[in-house]
């Protein structure tokens, strides 16, 4: 099982499944939320269990993300038309098992660093 908390405990989530796509998000909208690169996987939405009070942000018309009100920490992203939900990597708590597949939207990446490990760059 993997759990994961923000920063302050009050919104814990936890998962049984295998998560997949962990990726790392360069676009304008995961850089200015979280400060950096979002690194992310996702698991169907059913099979995530998430407690506490979630503030839901309409990023866009098609996606929102999830965060915590008291700490800010920038938990999830959850696309209207899929039944997936992505979590950040950061805040898994313990090891993650997982390793990078990609890089998802290089073309909006801050200038201010180099990818340069080799995996996929879409976007």
């Amino acid at each position: 099982m993997l759990k994961g908390t923000c920063l302050c405990g009050d919104i814990k989530f936890e998962t049984h499944a295998t998560p997949q796509g962990a990726s790392m998000c360069h676009c304008s909208q995961c850089r200015k939320q979280s400060g950096g690169v979002w690194s992310s996987a996702y698991v169907l939405e059913e099979e995530m269990k998430i407690t506490g009070d979630v503030l839901w942000y309409e990023a866009s018309a098609s996606a929102k993300r999830g965060s915590c009100p008291r700490c800010g920490s920038f938990l999830f992203w959850k696309a209207h038309d899929e039944n997936t939900i992505s979590f950040a990597l950061g805040a898994v708590d313990g090891p993650t098992g997982l390793s990078l597949e990609k890089h998802i939207f290089v073309g909006d990446k801050g200038d201010y660093y180099q990818i340069a490990d080799g995996l996929p760059q879409r976007g």
